[in-house]
């Protein structure tokens, strides 16, 4: 694995973090209904991103 390919992975670990955290404040406080089903779509986009970096 070379350093861009680590260097994505590590800045897509962050931005899951971020997204977990946002979703499960969109969860608790529901002010837009639409929110939470768009950051789900975000997190699942970057584990299949994340999972083909792994295996490549």
């Amino acid at each position: 694995m070379d350093k861009k390919t680590k260097k994505r992975m590590d800045v897509i670990k962050t931005k899951l973090q971020s997204l977990r955290k946002q979703l499960a404040g969109a969860k608790q406080q529901p002010d837009d209904p639409e929110e939470p089903a768009r950051l789900e779509q975000e997190i699942a986009a970057l584990d299949a991103e994340l999972t083909k970096l792994r295996e490549s």
